[in-house]
């Protein structure tokens, strides 16, 4: 695809943002650089890979699932909060 100033028309018309005529040139520049990236990563088969490829043998390593805690860090930080309770920011509730 090519981009000039008709696509660059219907782009700003679309996302409603509008372009200083002064950087139409550089952003139609830099649209096609990111179309020629587009297209060279399109270049690469990837018919042969499972959906589930990984670089990484027997899968993605997990950690035990314990909570990271270090209480004088927390009270320092709540200590500025407007509303705290325990070791929790008090915010408004948003649903009822």
């Amino acid at each position: 695809m090519h981009i000039d100033h008709t696509v660059l028309e219907k782009l700003e018309k679309l996302s409603h943002l509008r372009i200083d005529e002064s950087k139409k040139e550089e952003v139609i520049g830099q649209l096609s650089e990111i179309l020629a990236y587009i297209e060279n990563l399109n270049e690469l088969d990837t018919d042969h890979l499972d959906a589930s490829f990984s670089t990484l043998e027997g899968g993605t390593p997990m950690r035990e699932d314990t909570p990271l805690r270090q209480p004088e860090i927390s009270r320092d930080i709540l200590s500025h909060a407007p509303r705290h309770e325990d070791d929790f920011f008090v915010v408004p509730a948003i649903i009822e």
